[in-house]
């Protein structure tokens, strides 16, 4: 039976795992920096006028991070997937409007692609071990923010948007006058297409640094970071690093002797959560206040894309599709209702375009029960999490939790970066559980206790002539 600390918290390390690790080479860090690079930009190709190559330089990267880690697929692991892939497969041939099948293959096949690589993802970083890709996160965290500033106060603006014109051809962000008014500035892009994608791309590096640091201050320097992003690359998304923060308080640390009861840490669960919503609301009202009042006045055309719609539209899908929702990226299947569901909102306005069905959700967290429904979503949700148990993960709840907070930033279900989240924050709970294993000092042994006297006529040597001696 799964215990509290299995589900909550850090449970144990693979079997083997840190035994067999044998160190990146070269080439498997190319690939990886490729890989993560190819998330943080999201440049696609498109191969038909329907069907794009997401995040094509992670995919690239990720099948050939793949095959290089073939040796790390067990047969466990393998068969999950390939488990996960059925349902997946079960959900769109069951979900209503067969028309859509089409569309909805063309999502399954991104889907499985996404998993794919990032499953290459997880294996790498695992193999990688905890202080070597702590080391690659704090190279990407520094370089965002060196960058930013200088996108802001030096000039490589200029170059940034020239390339971002030359390899983004839809969704460039071109709102800098409402950030001249919200923010004080023009938000820096650097070289992504809009600049939530750099501080969400910030939010996870910094949280996957956290998680795999051994350095006793770690806290304060993930405070450090959030405080500094702030001031290079202001965004209501960097909140969610407070949020995060307050989720890795929640679980139980590999270092603890003993299991804490379960009363204290629903206790400490409580106190950390409170903390982290207050310290979420008095920085929100603070440094955001003025974005905040857009919220409050229905001004915020992005936010109800991202957060406020999303959640509407959940709420009318699961009343029509309980079930099974409505398949995968089967948008058009319920293009009237969103647009009656925003219009009836008093948080939109009418002066907003509502523009295709499949730009408006971006919230990948609500898409999953759009998508699948109440029950298909359970399922899927559970298969997933078999998954991760296969593949020797027992953080699920830092997990799952840390995928729904990233998910009000984040749309695109199907995409690379959706699942790179789950599995690279899976990745680093192992790392971070092997090494508070390290550092946790093994029991001293108790002495053997002293031998007893034996007793007369017991049997006690034999003697060079073969002959047994007794005690007398």
């Amino acid at each position: 039976m799964t215990t509290w600390t299995e589900w909550a918290g850090y449970g144990a390390i693979p079997h083997g795992s840190a035994a067999r690790r044998r160190p990146l080479g070269i080439v498997d860090w190319v690939l990886l920096v490729g890989f993560l690079l190819g998330i943080y930009t999201g440049f696609a190709i498109q191969i038909t006028p329907t069907i794009p190559f997401p995040a094509a330089i992670s995919g690239v990267t990720g099948v050939v991070l793949l095959w290089r880690r073939r040796h790390r697929i067990s047969p466990s692991g393998l068969a999950a997937f390939l488990g996960v892939t059925l349902l997946l497969l079960a959900s769109i041939l069951y979900a209503p409007g067969l028309d859509l099948l089409s569309k909805r293959t063309t999502g399954l096949l991104q889907m499985i692609y996404s998993l794919a690589i990032s499953y290459a993802l997880f294996l790498t970083v695992v193999e990688a071990g905890a202080a070597a890709f702590c080391r690659l996160m704090l190279v990407f965290i520094l370089t965002i923010i060196v960058g930013t500033l200088l996108e802001t106060y030096a000039g490589l603006a200029v170059i940034s948007d020239a390339v971002r014109q030359k390899i983004y051809t839809s969704g460039v962000y071109d709102a800098d006058i409402r950030d001249e008014l919200l923010y004080g500035k023009v938000r820096p892009k650097l070289f992504t297409s809009e600049p939530s994608a750099v501080t969400f791309s910030y939010t996870l590096f910094s949280f996957c640094w956290l998680l795999t640091s051994s350095w006793r201050y770690r806290r304060l320097g993930y405070l450090a970071m959030m405080s500094a992003a702030m001031v290079a690359m202001p965004g209501p998304t960097l909140l969610l690093m407070l949020l995060l923060l307050g989720l890795h308080e929640m679980v139980p640390k590999g270092e603890e002797r003993t299991p804490t009861p379960l009363s204290v840490r629903l206790i400490k669960i409580g106190t950390v959560a409170g903390l982290a919503l207050i310290a979420f609301a008095i920085i929100a009202g603070s440094v955001y206040s003025a974005r905040l009042d857009n919220i409050a006045n229905g001004d915020d055309e992005s936010f109800f894309y991202r957060v406020i719609g999303p959640f509407l539209v959940t709420l009318e899908v699961v009343k029509n599709h309980p079930i099974l929702g409505i398949g995968l990226t089967g948008e058009q299947m319920i293009a009237d209702s969103i647009a009656t569901v925003f219009l009836r909102s008093g948080s939109f306005s009418p002066l907003w375009n509502i523009p295709d069905p499949q730009e408006v959700m971006t919230n990948y967290f609500w898409l999953h029960w759009v998508y699948l429904g109440i029950c298909g979503g359970l399922v899927m949700m559970l298969a997933l999490t078999g998954w991760l148990r296969s593949l020797g993960v027992h953080a699920l709840a830092l997990c799952w939790v840390g995928w729904a907070i990233l998910g009000q930033a984040s749309g695109a279900y199907v995409s690379p970066k959706t699942w790179t989240v789950l599995m690279l924050i899976a990745a680093c709970s192992i790392l971070h559980a092997e090494a508070h294993k390290r550092k946790t000092p093994a029991p001293i042994p108790a002495p053997p206790p002293p031998p007893r006297p034996y007793p007369p006529g017991t049997l006690v040597a034999i003697g060079g002539s073969g002959r047994p001696r007794y005690r007398p």
